[in-house]
């Protein structure tokens, strides 16, 4: 199984020269610590940010610099910081290629929920609703299942919604799988040592598994 640094840095692959790209909170944040030599890309951060670079070395953290996850961050050339007015702008434009994201819950349809569980506080749903609605392309970085070894990747999510039939790929410990127009996970790719007989069983969704599926290289 792979760990957090591992979902990220497989996702980092899906990552193309030039794209403007926006990191979600949780796993996505990691992203930028793995984007591959000689690709180009532009980074957003919802709360004000663009052309964000990877998290600081200990000890060379800047307080007043963070992300929208409240994570310091650093800065690449040519950066520039923004009111959210203005991010949003972007956002809602669809000037971000790229979302990545995290989720409590996808169904086999592409609905995604990562905002909010019934009965728990929470401060707001953030940018996701923009982000989902806006997106050309979105990418979700998620444990395949809960604490309680139950799946996430669900026939129709149970939590409330934050977007609909938007999710293209979704990224986990166990594996990579696209999300279909007519609905289903096809299996794209198994971790290292994890067997598809493992992904099945851990995916109550429609999982499509077609031919030999490889083990995905990180």
């Amino acid at each position: 199984m792979l760990d957090k640094n591992g979902i990220a840095k497989r996702i980092a692959r899906e990552v193309k020269d030039g794209m403007y790209v926006n990191l979600g909170i949780g796993i996505p944040t990691l992203v930028a610590n793995f984007i591959p030599e000689g690709i180009n890309v532009v980074l957003q951060s919802e709360n004000g940010i663009l052309g964000m670079g990877p998290f600081p070395y200990e000890g060379e953290e800047d307080a007043d610099l963070i992300n929208a996850g409240k994570q310091t961050v650093t800065l690449l050339p040519g950066a520039s910081i923004f009111d959210s007015a203005m991010s949003f702008g972007m956002i809602r434009a669809q000037k971000v290629d790229l979302t990545i994201l995290g989720a409590m819950e996808v169904s086999e349809n592409g609905d995604i929920a990562n905002w909010k569980i019934p009965g728990k506080m929470v401060k707001g749903m953030g940018g996701a609703m923009d982000l989902v609605a806006s997106a050309k392309n979105i990418i979700v970085a998620m444990q395949h299942v809960n604490k309680a070894g139950e799946s996430k990747l669900l026939p129709a999510c149970t939590l409330p919604l934050t977007g609909v039939r938007c999710v293209k790929k979704i990224v986990t410990e166990l594996a990579v799988l696209d999300v279909l127009p007519e609905g289903g996970f096809r299996l794209m790719e198994r971790a290292p040592g994890v067997s598809v007989e493992q992904i099945k069983n851990a995916t109550k969704g429609k999982l499509i598994v077609e031919g030999i599926i490889p083990e995905m290289e990180i």
